[in-house]
Protein backbone atom coordinates (compact mmCIF):
# COMPACT_ATOMS: atom_id res chain seq x y z
CA UNK A 1 0.00 0.00 0.00
CA UNK A 2 1.61 2.99 -1.06
CA UNK A 3 1.58 6.24 1.29
CA UNK A 4 0.56 9.58 0.95
CA UNK A 5 1.67 12.93 1.94
CA UNK A 6 -0.32 15.04 4.46
CA UNK A 7 0.22 18.60 5.44
CA UNK A 8 -1.28 20.10 8.70
CA UNK A 9 -1.66 24.12 9.50
CA UNK A 10 -0.43 24.67 13.01
CA UNK A 11 -0.08 27.79 14.57
CA UNK A 12 3.93 27.74 14.40
CA UNK A 13 4.01 26.75 10.74
CA UNK A 14 2.54 23.77 8.26
CA UNK A 15 4.05 20.12 8.82
CA UNK A 16 4.06 17.27 6.31
CA UNK A 17 3.35 13.99 7.31
CA UNK A 18 2.32 10.79 5.73
CA UNK A 19 -0.56 8.56 5.78
CA UNK A 20 -0.78 4.58 5.32
CA UNK A 21 -2.92 2.26 6.17
CA UNK A 22 -6.04 4.64 7.93
CA UNK A 23 -3.25 6.17 10.27
CA UNK A 24 -0.91 9.71 9.34
CA UNK A 25 1.86 10.01 11.76
CA UNK A 26 3.35 13.38 12.21
CA UNK A 27 6.76 12.76 13.54
CA UNK A 28 9.13 15.27 16.03
CA UNK A 29 6.11 18.19 15.79
CA UNK A 30 8.16 20.62 18.41
CA UNK A 31 5.60 22.11 21.17
CA UNK A 32 8.41 24.43 22.44
CA UNK A 33 11.12 26.18 21.40
CA UNK A 34 14.55 24.43 21.45
CA UNK A 35 15.80 24.40 25.72
CA UNK A 36 19.30 25.47 24.92
CA UNK A 37 21.93 28.40 25.36
CA UNK A 38 19.90 30.91 27.22
CA UNK A 39 16.92 28.54 27.85
CA UNK A 40 18.73 25.65 29.48
CA UNK A 41 16.91 25.13 33.19
CA UNK A 42 13.82 27.61 32.29
CA UNK A 43 10.31 26.93 31.64
CA UNK A 44 9.51 26.10 27.86
CA UNK A 45 8.44 29.29 25.55
CA UNK A 46 6.61 28.80 22.90
CA UNK A 47 8.77 27.94 19.33
CA UNK A 48 9.65 30.67 17.26
CA UNK A 49 7.96 28.95 14.45
CA UNK A 50 9.32 28.33 10.58
CA UNK A 51 8.29 29.09 7.05
CA UNK A 52 8.31 26.67 4.72
CA UNK A 53 6.86 23.30 5.39
CA UNK A 54 8.43 21.37 7.48
CA UNK A 55 8.84 17.50 7.77
CA UNK A 56 7.82 15.79 10.20
CA UNK A 57 8.74 12.07 9.11
CA UNK A 58 11.60 10.77 11.28
CA UNK A 59 11.33 10.72 15.66
CA UNK A 60 12.53 14.02 17.18
CA UNK A 61 15.51 15.16 19.02
CA UNK A 62 15.81 13.10 22.24
CA UNK A 63 16.33 14.77 25.65
CA UNK A 64 20.59 14.30 27.20
CA UNK A 65 20.21 11.24 28.80
CA UNK A 66 22.81 7.86 30.08
CA UNK A 67 21.81 4.35 28.92
CA UNK A 68 20.59 1.41 31.13
CA UNK A 69 22.94 -0.99 31.62
CA UNK A 70 24.03 -4.42 31.48
CA UNK A 71 20.53 -6.52 31.52
CA UNK A 72 17.98 -3.33 32.27
CA UNK A 73 20.14 -2.15 28.97
CA UNK A 74 19.31 -5.17 26.71
CA UNK A 75 15.24 -5.14 27.93
CA UNK A 76 14.90 -1.61 28.46
CA UNK A 77 16.61 0.00 25.15
CA UNK A 78 17.54 3.48 24.64
CA UNK A 79 17.02 5.41 21.59
CA UNK A 80 19.63 8.38 20.75
CA UNK A 81 17.90 11.54 18.49
CA UNK A 82 20.61 14.11 17.55
CA UNK A 83 19.50 17.75 17.73
CA UNK A 84 18.73 20.41 20.04
CA UNK A 85 14.55 20.59 19.41
CA UNK A 86 14.32 18.20 22.10
CA UNK A 87 10.58 19.50 23.29
CA UNK A 88 9.29 17.69 20.09
CA UNK A 89 6.14 15.23 19.85
CA UNK A 90 4.66 12.23 17.57
CA UNK A 91 1.48 12.26 16.15
CA UNK A 92 -0.34 9.36 15.09
CA UNK A 93 -3.90 9.90 13.45
CA UNK A 94 -6.73 7.67 12.53
CA UNK A 95 -7.74 8.50 8.76
CA UNK A 96 -10.42 9.89 8.05
CA UNK A 97 -10.93 11.60 11.37
CA UNK A 98 -14.45 11.12 12.85
CA UNK A 99 -16.92 14.08 11.68
CA UNK A 100 -16.91 14.92 15.85
CA UNK A 101 -13.21 14.68 16.61
CA UNK A 102 -10.99 11.58 17.51
CA UNK A 103 -10.84 10.85 21.30
CA UNK A 104 -7.08 11.93 22.22
CA UNK A 105 -4.61 10.25 24.10
CA UNK A 106 -1.28 11.98 25.30
CA UNK A 107 1.43 9.56 25.89
CA UNK A 108 3.84 10.87 29.06
CA UNK A 109 7.04 8.18 28.74
CA UNK A 110 8.84 6.51 31.93
CA UNK A 111 12.23 6.17 32.74
CA UNK A 112 13.17 7.37 36.51
CA UNK A 113 12.36 11.09 35.19
CA UNK A 114 16.44 10.19 33.75
CA UNK A 115 15.80 8.67 31.02
CA UNK A 116 13.40 7.92 28.01
CA UNK A 117 11.74 9.11 25.18
CA UNK A 118 8.23 9.26 22.37
CA UNK A 119 10.88 7.45 19.91
CA UNK A 120 11.68 4.14 21.89
CA UNK A 121 9.58 1.73 19.08
CA UNK A 122 7.76 0.23 21.65
CA UNK A 123 5.86 3.65 22.34
CA UNK A 124 4.63 3.53 18.82
CA UNK A 125 1.21 4.80 18.80
CA UNK A 126 -0.22 3.14 15.20
CA UNK A 127 -2.59 0.24 17.43
CA UNK A 128 -4.39 3.16 19.40
CA UNK A 129 -4.93 4.94 15.96
CA UNK A 130 -5.87 2.04 14.62
CA UNK A 131 -8.61 1.93 17.26
CA UNK A 132 -9.66 5.25 16.29
CA UNK A 133 -7.63 6.85 18.97
CA UNK A 134 -5.52 9.86 18.46
CA UNK A 135 -2.29 9.05 20.45
CA UNK A 136 0.60 11.74 20.92
CA UNK A 137 3.72 10.78 22.63
CA UNK A 138 5.72 13.51 24.20
CA UNK A 139 9.57 14.15 24.94
CA UNK A 140 10.32 16.48 28.04
CA UNK A 141 13.73 17.33 29.60
CA UNK A 142 14.91 14.28 32.32
CA UNK A 143 17.76 14.49 34.38
CA UNK A 144 19.66 17.07 35.27
CA UNK A 145 18.48 19.40 32.35
CA UNK A 146 14.91 18.67 33.40
CA UNK A 147 14.93 18.29 37.28
CA UNK A 148 17.72 19.29 38.95
CA UNK A 149 17.31 21.75 41.77
CA UNK A 150 19.33 25.16 41.37
CA UNK A 151 19.65 28.63 42.72
CA UNK A 152 18.29 31.10 39.94
CA UNK A 153 16.41 28.38 37.82
CA UNK A 154 12.59 27.49 37.02
CA UNK A 155 11.36 24.78 39.10
CA UNK A 156 11.04 21.61 37.34
CA UNK A 157 11.29 22.17 34.07
CA UNK A 158 10.96 18.63 32.49
CA UNK A 159 8.01 18.79 34.35
CA UNK A 160 6.80 22.02 32.78
CA UNK A 161 7.74 21.11 29.57
CA UNK A 162 4.71 17.85 30.05
CA UNK A 163 2.36 20.71 30.82
CA UNK A 164 3.26 22.83 27.55
CA UNK A 165 2.87 19.52 25.39
CA UNK A 166 -0.58 18.98 26.96
CA UNK A 167 -1.66 22.75 26.26
CA UNK A 168 -0.15 22.80 22.87
CA UNK A 169 -2.37 19.60 21.93
CA UNK A 170 -4.83 21.34 23.50
CA UNK A 171 -4.91 24.08 21.05
CA UNK A 172 -3.61 22.25 17.88
CA UNK A 173 -4.84 18.79 17.85
CA UNK A 174 -8.25 19.56 16.21
CA UNK A 175 -6.44 19.99 13.18
CA UNK A 176 -5.56 16.33 13.22
CA UNK A 177 -8.83 15.30 13.79
CA UNK A 178 -8.59 14.86 17.42
CA UNK A 179 -10.41 16.23 19.80
CA UNK A 180 -9.59 18.68 22.39
CA UNK A 181 -12.63 18.05 25.10
CA UNK A 182 -11.60 14.45 25.12
CA UNK A 183 -7.82 14.44 26.19
CA UNK A 184 -6.72 11.79 28.53
CA UNK A 185 -3.16 11.52 29.72
CA UNK A 186 -1.71 8.59 30.06
CA UNK A 187 2.10 7.72 31.72
CA UNK A 188 3.68 4.79 33.32
CA UNK A 189 6.41 4.82 36.01
CA UNK A 190 8.21 7.81 36.08
CA UNK A 191 5.39 9.18 33.45
CA UNK A 192 2.45 7.92 36.00
CA UNK A 193 4.37 10.62 38.16
CA UNK A 194 3.86 13.22 36.07
CA UNK A 195 0.55 12.60 35.53
CA UNK A 196 -0.05 12.60 38.92
CA UNK A 197 1.63 16.00 39.49
CA UNK A 198 0.08 17.60 36.75
CA UNK A 199 -3.76 16.45 38.20
CA UNK A 200 -2.46 17.74 41.75
CA UNK A 201 -1.20 21.17 39.98
CA UNK A 202 -4.63 21.70 39.03
CA UNK A 203 -2.91 23.10 35.96
CA UNK A 204 -5.13 20.89 33.23
CA UNK A 205 -8.84 20.91 34.87
CA UNK A 206 -9.72 22.73 31.55
CA UNK A 207 -7.71 20.94 29.34
CA UNK A 208 -8.08 16.95 29.96
CA UNK A 209 -11.12 14.30 30.34
CA UNK A 210 -9.25 11.36 31.69
CA UNK A 211 -5.85 10.52 33.22
CA UNK A 212 -4.27 7.24 33.29
CA UNK A 213 -1.09 6.42 35.89
CA UNK A 214 0.13 2.83 35.67
CA UNK A 215 2.99 1.86 37.89
CA UNK A 216 3.91 5.74 38.96
CA UNK A 217 4.29 7.06 42.46
CA UNK A 218 2.03 10.05 43.05
CA UNK A 219 4.93 11.37 44.63
CA UNK A 220 7.25 14.77 44.89
CA UNK A 221 9.72 15.64 47.29
CA UNK A 222 10.34 18.80 49.29
CA UNK A 223 12.90 20.91 47.21
CA UNK A 224 15.71 20.26 49.58
CA UNK A 225 16.06 16.67 49.64
CA UNK A 226 14.79 16.80 45.91
CA UNK A 227 18.11 18.70 45.27
CA UNK A 228 20.07 16.12 47.06
CA UNK A 229 21.42 14.62 43.69
CA UNK A 230 22.22 17.76 42.33
CA UNK A 231 24.02 18.65 45.30
CA UNK A 232 26.24 15.29 44.74
CA UNK A 233 26.40 16.12 40.82
CA UNK A 234 27.73 19.76 41.72
CA UNK A 235 30.19 18.45 44.12
CA UNK A 236 31.24 16.14 41.81
CA UNK A 237 32.22 18.77 39.62
CA UNK A 238 33.69 20.91 41.42
CA UNK A 239 30.65 23.55 40.96
CA UNK A 240 27.99 25.46 42.59
CA UNK A 241 24.29 24.62 43.44
CA UNK A 242 23.10 27.25 41.11
CA UNK A 243 22.02 27.99 36.96
CA UNK A 244 24.78 29.86 36.27
CA UNK A 245 27.26 27.49 37.47
CA UNK A 246 25.47 24.56 35.69
CA UNK A 247 25.53 26.45 32.92
CA UNK A 248 29.12 26.30 32.19
CA UNK A 249 28.89 22.42 31.75
CA UNK A 250 27.36 20.79 28.74
CA UNK A 251 24.05 18.60 28.58
CA UNK A 252 27.03 15.90 27.83
CA UNK A 253 29.15 16.61 30.92
CA UNK A 254 26.16 17.01 33.06
CA UNK A 255 25.20 13.64 31.89
CA UNK A 256 28.53 11.74 32.44
CA UNK A 257 28.39 13.02 35.87
CA UNK A 258 24.67 12.50 36.60
CA UNK A 259 25.64 8.48 35.41
CA UNK A 260 28.96 8.33 37.72
CA UNK A 261 26.54 9.58 40.91
CA UNK A 262 23.44 7.37 40.45
CA UNK A 263 25.76 4.13 39.52
CA UNK A 264 24.34 1.24 41.59
CA UNK A 265 20.86 3.11 43.08
CA UNK A 266 17.72 1.89 41.98
CA UNK A 267 14.09 3.40 42.78
CA UNK A 268 13.42 0.87 44.90
CA UNK A 269 16.59 0.21 46.59
CA UNK A 270 17.36 3.87 47.51
CA UNK A 271 19.94 6.41 46.61
CA UNK A 272 20.04 9.17 44.95
CA UNK A 273 17.81 9.79 42.06
CA UNK A 274 15.84 12.41 40.51
CA UNK A 275 12.54 13.84 41.70
CA UNK A 276 9.65 16.24 41.26
CA UNK A 277 10.37 18.61 43.66
CA UNK A 278 7.86 20.45 45.41
CA UNK A 279 8.06 24.29 44.64
CA UNK A 280 5.36 25.76 45.78
CA UNK A 281 3.73 26.66 42.78
CA UNK A 282 3.43 23.95 40.25
CA UNK A 283 4.07 21.86 42.42
CA UNK A 284 2.55 22.90 45.62
CA UNK A 285 2.09 19.67 47.86
CA UNK A 286 2.90 16.45 47.48
CA UNK A 287 0.64 15.01 44.55
CA UNK A 288 -0.74 12.30 46.17
CA UNK A 289 -1.89 14.23 49.51
CA UNK A 290 -3.76 16.36 46.87
CA UNK A 291 -5.27 13.96 45.22
CA UNK A 292 -6.85 12.02 48.34
CA UNK A 293 -7.83 15.94 49.17
CA UNK A 294 -9.82 16.37 46.33
CA UNK A 295 -7.50 17.85 43.66
CA UNK A 296 -8.41 17.28 40.45
CA UNK A 297 -11.50 15.27 41.82
CA UNK A 298 -13.78 15.67 38.32
CA UNK A 299 -11.23 14.00 36.45
CA UNK A 300 -11.83 9.92 36.08
CA UNK A 301 -9.09 7.84 37.10
CA UNK A 302 -7.30 4.35 35.52
CA UNK A 303 -4.99 3.33 38.08
CA UNK A 304 -3.17 0.00 37.77
CA UNK A 305 0.02 -1.97 39.02
CA UNK A 306 2.03 -5.01 38.25
CA UNK A 307 1.85 -8.21 40.48
CA UNK A 308 5.66 -7.69 41.15
CA UNK A 309 7.02 -4.10 40.11
CA UNK A 310 10.21 -4.63 41.83
CA UNK A 311 11.68 -7.66 40.24
CA UNK A 312 12.65 -5.17 37.38
CA UNK A 313 15.39 -3.85 39.74
CA UNK A 314 16.24 -6.70 41.68
CA UNK A 315 16.09 -9.76 39.97
CA UNK A 316 18.17 -9.32 37.42
CA UNK A 317 20.85 -7.84 38.90
CA UNK A 318 21.13 -10.26 41.53
CA UNK A 319 20.03 -7.73 44.60
CA UNK A 320 17.04 -9.49 45.32
CA UNK A 321 19.82 -12.00 46.71
CA UNK A 322 22.18 -10.07 48.49
CA UNK A 323 19.43 -7.85 50.44
CA UNK A 324 19.42 -9.10 54.28
CA UNK A 325 17.93 -8.32 57.42
CA UNK A 326 19.93 -4.75 57.59
CA UNK A 327 18.17 -3.53 54.27
CA UNK A 328 14.63 -4.33 56.17
CA UNK A 329 15.46 -3.04 59.01
CA UNK A 330 16.86 0.71 57.40
CA UNK A 331 13.59 0.29 55.14
CA UNK A 332 11.32 -0.07 58.03
CA UNK A 333 13.15 2.99 60.16
CA UNK A 334 13.58 5.17 56.72
CA UNK A 335 9.74 5.01 55.88
CA UNK A 336 8.62 4.46 59.13
CA UNK A 337 6.71 0.81 58.62
CA UNK A 338 4.99 -0.04 61.57
CA UNK A 339 5.92 -3.65 63.07
CA UNK A 340 2.45 -5.08 62.41
CA UNK A 341 2.89 -4.40 59.35
CA UNK A 342 6.18 -6.00 58.67
CA UNK A 343 5.09 -9.26 60.42
CA UNK A 344 1.88 -9.22 58.18
CA UNK A 345 4.03 -9.00 55.08
CA UNK A 346 6.41 -11.17 56.47
CA UNK A 347 3.71 -14.01 56.55
CA UNK A 348 2.22 -13.08 53.87
CA UNK A 349 4.56 -13.24 51.17
CA UNK A 350 7.71 -15.51 52.59
CA UNK A 351 10.45 -16.08 50.26
CA UNK A 352 13.95 -14.67 50.95
CA UNK A 353 14.41 -11.43 52.06
CA UNK A 354 14.97 -9.79 48.79
CA UNK A 355 11.06 -10.80 48.46
CA UNK A 356 9.88 -9.46 51.51
CA UNK A 357 11.21 -6.38 50.62
CA UNK A 358 10.54 -6.08 46.84
CA UNK A 359 6.71 -6.39 48.53
CA UNK A 360 7.07 -3.56 50.72
CA UNK A 361 8.60 -1.21 48.35
CA UNK A 362 6.42 -1.77 44.94
CA UNK A 363 3.66 -1.36 47.88
CA UNK A 364 4.69 1.62 49.05
CA UNK A 365 5.67 3.25 46.73
CA UNK A 366 2.60 2.26 44.06
CA UNK A 367 -0.12 0.02 45.18
CA UNK A 368 -0.66 1.42 48.55
CA UNK A 369 -0.84 5.20 46.86
CA UNK A 370 -3.13 4.07 44.50
CA UNK A 371 -5.38 2.58 46.49
CA UNK A 372 -5.94 5.35 49.10
CA UNK A 373 -6.28 7.80 45.94
CA UNK A 374 -9.14 5.28 44.59
CA UNK A 375 -10.34 4.90 48.45
CA UNK A 376 -11.01 9.00 48.48
CA UNK A 377 -13.71 8.75 45.20
CA UNK A 378 -15.83 6.31 46.95
CA UNK A 379 -18.96 7.97 48.40
CA UNK A 380 -17.65 11.23 47.58
CA UNK A 381 -18.66 13.57 44.69
CA UNK A 382 -15.62 12.93 42.75
CA UNK A 383 -15.79 11.10 39.42
CA UNK A 384 -15.05 7.92 39.50
CA UNK A 385 -11.41 5.54 40.00
CA UNK A 386 -10.81 1.67 38.03
CA UNK A 387 -8.62 -0.12 39.28
CA UNK A 388 -6.18 -3.22 37.82
CA UNK A 389 -3.31 -5.28 38.72
CA UNK A 390 -1.07 -7.29 35.79
CA UNK A 391 -0.06 -10.88 36.78
CA UNK A 392 1.12 -12.67 33.62
CA UNK A 393 4.78 -13.69 34.83
CA UNK A 394 7.47 -12.98 31.76
CA UNK A 395 9.67 -15.85 31.19
CA UNK A 396 12.80 -13.51 30.50
CA UNK A 397 15.39 -13.03 33.13
CA UNK A 398 12.83 -14.77 35.82
CA UNK A 399 11.26 -11.10 35.57
CA UNK A 400 7.43 -12.21 35.94
CA UNK A 401 4.72 -9.38 36.45
CA UNK A 402 7.83 -6.93 37.11
CA UNK A 403 7.82 -2.64 36.62
CA UNK A 404 7.46 -2.74 32.88
CA UNK A 405 6.08 -6.32 31.31
CA UNK A 406 2.53 -4.83 30.89
CA UNK A 407 3.98 -2.26 28.00
CA UNK A 408 4.20 -4.36 25.28
CA UNK A 409 0.40 -5.97 26.00
CA UNK A 410 -0.83 -2.38 26.92
CA UNK A 411 0.43 -1.13 23.37
CA UNK A 412 -0.73 -4.73 21.66
CA UNK A 413 2.49 -5.06 20.25
CA UNK A 414 3.88 -8.27 21.65
CA UNK A 415 5.10 -9.64 18.69
CA UNK A 416 7.68 -6.89 17.64
CA UNK A 417 11.49 -7.20 18.24
CA UNK A 418 11.13 -4.59 21.25
CA UNK A 419 8.62 -6.75 23.13
CA UNK A 420 10.05 -9.99 23.07
CA UNK A 421 12.83 -8.79 24.42
CA UNK A 422 10.85 -7.78 27.42
CA UNK A 423 8.10 -10.96 27.51
CA UNK A 424 9.76 -13.56 24.81
CA UNK A 425 8.60 -15.17 21.82
CA UNK A 426 5.18 -16.75 23.65
CA UNK A 427 3.07 -13.91 24.84
CA UNK A 428 -0.57 -14.46 24.91
CA UNK A 429 -1.99 -12.20 22.32
CA UNK A 430 -5.38 -12.34 24.01
CA UNK A 431 -3.65 -10.32 27.21
CA UNK A 432 -3.03 -7.85 24.79
CA UNK A 433 -6.33 -7.87 23.15
CA UNK A 434 -7.75 -7.63 26.51
CA UNK A 435 -5.45 -4.43 28.00
CA UNK A 436 -5.05 -2.94 24.99
CA UNK A 437 -8.85 -3.05 24.20
CA UNK A 438 -10.11 -1.37 28.19
CA UNK A 439 -7.25 1.27 27.95
CA UNK A 440 -9.06 2.44 24.14
CA UNK A 441 -12.76 1.64 26.35
CA UNK A 442 -11.72 4.16 28.88
CA UNK A 443 -10.10 6.97 26.20
CA UNK A 444 -13.27 6.59 23.78
CA UNK A 445 -16.05 6.35 26.87
CA UNK A 446 -14.31 7.55 29.99
CA UNK A 447 -15.10 4.17 31.50
CA UNK A 448 -12.71 1.33 30.85
CA UNK A 449 -15.55 -1.37 31.37
CA UNK A 450 -15.35 -2.87 34.71
CA UNK A 451 -17.12 -2.04 38.03
CA UNK A 452 -15.35 1.36 39.16
CA UNK A 453 -13.97 0.57 42.58
CA UNK A 454 -16.04 0.41 45.47
CA UNK A 455 -16.71 -1.34 48.76
CA UNK A 456 -16.61 -4.16 46.98
CA UNK A 457 -12.98 -3.55 46.19
CA UNK A 458 -13.09 -4.99 42.49
CA UNK A 459 -10.29 -5.18 40.56
CA UNK A 460 -9.50 -5.93 36.95
CA UNK A 461 -6.87 -8.78 36.75
CA UNK A 462 -4.95 -9.60 33.64
CA UNK A 463 -3.21 -12.81 33.06
CA UNK A 464 -2.78 -15.03 30.58
CA UNK A 465 -6.16 -15.94 29.69
CA UNK A 466 -7.12 -12.24 28.87
CA UNK A 467 -8.63 -10.39 32.09
CA UNK A 468 -11.00 -11.20 34.49
CA UNK A 469 -12.27 -8.85 37.43
CA UNK A 470 -12.51 -10.11 41.19
CA UNK A 471 -11.72 -8.60 44.91
CA UNK A 472 -8.83 -6.49 45.37
CA UNK A 473 -5.91 -9.51 45.52
CA UNK A 474 -3.57 -9.18 49.27
CA UNK A 475 -6.55 -6.92 50.51
CA UNK A 476 -4.80 -7.79 54.01
CA UNK A 477 -1.68 -6.52 53.20
CA UNK A 478 -3.51 -3.19 51.83
CA UNK A 479 -4.91 -2.68 55.74
CA UNK A 480 -1.72 -3.61 57.13
CA UNK A 481 -1.23 0.21 56.23
CA UNK A 482 -3.94 1.35 58.24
Amino acid sequence: MSSTSVIVATSSGQIEGVEDGGIARFLGVPFAAAPIGDLRFRAPVAHPGWDAVRPALEPGATAPQGLYRGVLGEILPTVVVAGDETLNLSIWAPTPAPTDGAPVMIWIHGGSLAHGSSALPAYDGGSFARDGVLFVGINYRVGAEGFSVLDGADANPGLQDALAAVRWVHSEIAAFGGDPSRITIAGQSAGGNVVSALLASGAVDDLVAGAIIQSGPPSARPAKRAGRITAAIAKRLGIATTRDAFLTKTADELVDAQEATTAGTTPVTGGLGYAIAIDGALVPVNPEAALVAGTASSIPLLLGWTRDEARLWLTPSGLDRTIGRGHLLAARIAFRIRRSTLAAYRRAVGGTHGDLFGALAQDLLLRVPALRIAESRVGADRAPAWLSEFTWPSPVHDLRAAHAVDLPFVFDRVASADAVALVGEAAPQALATAMHGDWVRFVHDGDPGWPRWSTDETVRVYDADGAHEEPLPRADLWRAWG
